[in-house]
């Protein structure tokens, strides 16, 4: 730790500290940290753009995306779908997802956003 990181005299605004303690309880930060994990996961991440450049992928076509069997790509995706990441829908004997709804995407999209921004501040 260097000592810029932290402050040099302790200084804690009550007040503030109250009212962002309150303001956390409405949040369900715990389900929504489950999503960023599922995320974080370099496989489920490839999965979910993939989900995003096309509106709908088998799972035949995930797992050759990922480079992986297509009991792993389903595993993957069972646990995006569960986590309301990824929708599925069966056509005959064919399982295709898409990504669930707008606000996916849109986290998605942000992220890789924000990331070319850092990589253009270095």
């Amino acid at each position: 730790m260097k000592e810029h990181d932290v402050c040099e005299v302790t200084c804690v605004d009550d007040e503030k500290v109250t009212r962002v303690r309150s303001a956390i309880k409405d949040h369900n930060t715990n389900e929504v940290a489950k999503i960023f994990k599922a995320l974080s996961d370099d496989t489920r991440l490839k999965i979910a753009v993939s989900l995003t450049l096309e509106d709908e992928l088998c799972v035949c076509d995930v797992a050759n995306i990922i480079g992986s069997s297509v009991a792993t790509a389903s595993h993957h995706l069972r646990l995006l779908r569960n986590l309301g990441i990824a929708k599925f829908r069966k056509e005959g004997k064919l399982v295709y997802y898409s990504i669930d709804d707008e606000h996916v995407l849109q986290l998605i999209q942000l992220a890789f956003t924000h990331q070319k921004e850092v990589e253009n501040r270095v």
